[in-house]
């Protein structure tokens, strides 16, 4: 076998990163290693390291009507909309008519394949810019059958508003706090967040939800929060990460909102105490 010398190899990578900025793919996401809190051990993963998304992992929603928020896009489970590349999990909004929609986007879920109950739930994203695009990472109740929200809860780990490009929300909804009403943190930063990647985490206990940037807590919702209202947290949840055109929250679509728009995901993971 021939032996490269380091300039040779050198000089192999730097062209390989050209040929990437070139083809205007997505600058490969820093390697991370798993390292599991104090006290908590690693139950379930997806580093999206392989060829194409994880059917023992994800499925998607498929359609448009709103979503109950006034969403403009059409989700698909196309690759254009939905794929891995360069080890990522890309979910692209893209500017284009597509079954009477105007715009296309996904949505992908963990919901039947895998749901957890407690631990910490954990994701490194990156979120894209531009007035009118909402993605998420949030979580709903195992019980969810499509007409039993909010009694079924929801977790929104991660909301990003691309008009307000230093915010981030986390939110707690159940039944009596749900919507507008739901008991939510505004996390504001001295950033525009959709520069680079970020971490964004729950820790969620009986009784007990915090909610993490980067590691540092900003939000915390326990059963004495909801008063007389009922809680809804002791029972498994499934995972969503979705990438919204508009809506409720995401507003209207900037004229200069540039197509197509990108959240990627290097990683999700779940741990669980160590003792469990």
């Amino acid at each position: 076998m021939r032996r490269l010398d380091v300039s040779s190899v050198l000089c192999m990578a730097l062209c390989s990163l050209l040929f990437a900025a070139c083809a205007g793919l997505p600058a490969q996401a820093p390697a991370t290693p798993i390292t599991a809190p104090a006290g908590y051990k690693l139950v379930w993963h997806d580093e999206f390291d392989g060829n194409s998304i994880d059917r023992a992992n994800w499925n998607f929603n498929e359609g448009a009507g709103g979503w109950g928020n006034g969403e403009a896009q059409f989700y698909t489970a196309r690759p254009e909309n939905a794929r891995i590349e360069n080890g990522l999990l890309i979910i692209e909004a893209r500017q284009e008519k597509y079954e009477g929609s105007y715009y296309t986007s996904a949505r992908l879920k963990t919901q039947g394949l895998r749901e957890f109950q407690y631990g910490r739930i954990e994701a490194r994203l990156k979120v894209p810019s531009g007035a009118g695009f909402w993605p998420a990472f949030w979580m709903l109740g195992s019980s969810f059958d499509g007409a039993n929200w909010p009694d079924c809860g929801e977790i929104d780990i991660m909301e990003y508003v691309g008009r307000e490009p230093d915010l981030v929300i986390g939110t707690a909804h159940g039944p009596g706090y749900s919507g507008a009403l739901g008991i939510s943190q505004w996390n504001r930063r001295e950033e525009n967040i959709a520069d680079d990647f970020h971490t964004y985490a729950i820790d969620w206990t009986p009784g007990h939800i915090d909610w993490y940037y980067d590691g540092v807590k900003y939000h915390t919702v326990t059963r004495a929060d909801v008063g007389d209202r009922t809680w809804v947290f002791d029972q498994p949840f499934f995972v969503i990460l979705n990438l919204a055109v508009g809506g409720t929250l995401g507003g209207m679509i900037g004229l200069d909102t540039a197509f197509p728009a990108q959240l990627q995901v290097d990683y999700v993971r779940v741990f669980q105490p160590a003792s469990s």
